[in-house]
C-alpha cells in the first residue's frame, strides 16, 4: 500500500476569474444604489397638516376637502409616493387647491384614534374626506400620479 503525503494532498488554490470579481463588485454597487433610490425622498412643497390626532380634528371650515395619507417611517411604498406621487409640481398645485393634506404617522401614539377609527390595515393608505367628514374616496396601497391625480379632482362619495 502507497502511503499518501499530505502535503502532496493539499491542493492549490485557484486564484478566481476576473468575471466575478467585477461581478460582485458590481452586484454590491447596485444593490447600495438601490438602497438609497428605495428610501430617497425629495422635498417638496406640499404644507401637510401633521398635528391632527382626532377626527373632530379633521373637518374644517375652508369648504375644502381633506386628504389623510397615513404613512411609517418604514414604509417603502409611501416612500416612493412621496418621491413620484408628492414631489411632483402638478400634484402639488392641486393639492393646495383644492385640499387640506395631512399627513399621519401610523407609529406615532398620539395618532392612534384616527387609525383606529379609519380600520385600515396597510400602508400608504389615502383617503379624501369632504369637509362633513364623509369618505369621498380611498386608495389602500401605493398609487401612481395618475390614479391620484383622478381621486383629487373626481372623488366620488363610497
Amino acid at each position: 500500500m502507497k502511503q499518501i503525503d499530505n502535503s502532496s494532498q493539499k491542493i492549490a488554490r485557484k486564484k478566481s476569474h476576473p468575471f466575478w470579481r467585477w461581478f460582485w463588485l458590481t452586484f454590491l454597487v447596485v444593490s447600495l444604489v438601490y438602497a438609497w433610490y428605495s428610501f430617497y425622498v425629495p422635498s417638496n412643497d406640499i404644507k401637510w397638516v401633521r398635528n391632527i390626532i382626532s377626527t373632530q380634528e379633521l373637518t374644517n371650515n375652508s369648504g375644502k376637502n381633506t386628504l389623510l395619507f397615513f404613512t411609517g417611517k418604514w414604509c417603502v411604498p409611501c416612500r416612493i409616493m412621496k418621491r413620484e406621487v408628492f414631489a411632483d409640481n402638478e400634484v402639488e398645485k392641486v393639492i393646495h387647491s383644492q385640499v387640506t393634506p395631512v399627513m399621519i404617522d401610523i407609529d406615532n401614539p398620539n395618532t392612534y384614534e384616527l387609525v383606529k377609527f379609519f380600520k385600515f390595515g396597510a400602508t400608504p393608505t389615502t383617503i379624501i374626506l369632504d369637509s362633513r367628514g364623509k369618505v369621498l374616496d380611498y386608495a389602500l396601497g401605493k398609487i401612481e400620479k395618475k390614479k391620484f391625480l383622478e381621486m383629487l379632482k373626481h372623488p366620488e362619495a363610497q
